[in-house]
Order: structure tokens, then C-alpha cells, then sequence
């Protein structure tokens, strides 16, 4: 019991915000394992530290709400790269048909 009240404490924030913005996010019937809630809790913690680093790199004396979007801009781009990128591959894929479709009209009217 000890070891395990002193593995919780080491966590860096605190655990049952985490666990309920995870459950509400996730289907009712789900269980989120122990190493789930810890990683989450690290993960976001370590999250924290280098945007907070990011900010740092200012010279200001205060951080205000731009330097705070600046930093975490890097990471809302990722989600409209990712956005961008199957948008892109539905183009591709699309392309693709296109391409099969004129090579079986090719065949179909230049048989040899």
C-alpha cells in the first residue's frame, strides 16, 4: 500500500482531472489501466515543460495569452497537418482511379 500511495505521489499533477476529461472522452464501457492514467499524467506534464520552455524563450518579463498561442501553435498545426494529409490522399486515391479507369479503356479499345 505504501509503495503504491508513494508511485501516485510522484506524479506530477494531479490524477482524477485527468481520468475524467479521459472519461468523458471515451465510450462508457471502457477501462483505462493504471499505466494509461500514469503515461497521460507524465505525458501532459512533459507537455507543459516545453511549452512553457517555448514561452520562456521570450525576453519579456510576463507571459501573455500570444506568447501562450505562439508556443502551442506547433502542436494545433499537427492536427491540420494530419487533416491536410487525408485530404490529400483521398486526391491521390482518387487519381489513382482515374488512372485505372483509363488504362482499362485503353486496353479494352487497343487490344493487340
Amino acid at each position: 500500500m505504501t509503495e503504491n500511495l508513494e508511485k501516485t505521489e510522484s506524479l506530477p499533477l494531479p490524477t482524477a482531472p485527468i481520468i475524467k476529461i479521459m472519461r468523458k472522452n471515451l465510450d462508457k464501457n471502457k477501462l483505462i489501466k493504471k499505466e494509461v492514467k500514469e503515461g497521460m499524467n507524465k505525458w501532459l506534464a512533459g507537455m507543459c515543460e516545453r511549452v512553457t520552455k517555448k514561452m520562456n524563450e521570450k525576453p519579456y518579463a510576463s507571459v501573455d495569452i500570444s506568447t501562450f498561442k505562439e508556443a502551442i501553435q506547433i502542436y494545433n498545426d499537427v492536427e491540420e497537418m494530419e487533416k491536410e494529409k487525408q485530404r490529400i490522399l483521398a486526391s491521390l486515391e482518387k487519381i489513382k482511379q482515374d488512372c485505372d479507369a483509363l488504362i482499362r479503356d485503353l486496353d479494352r479499345k487497343f487490344k493487340v
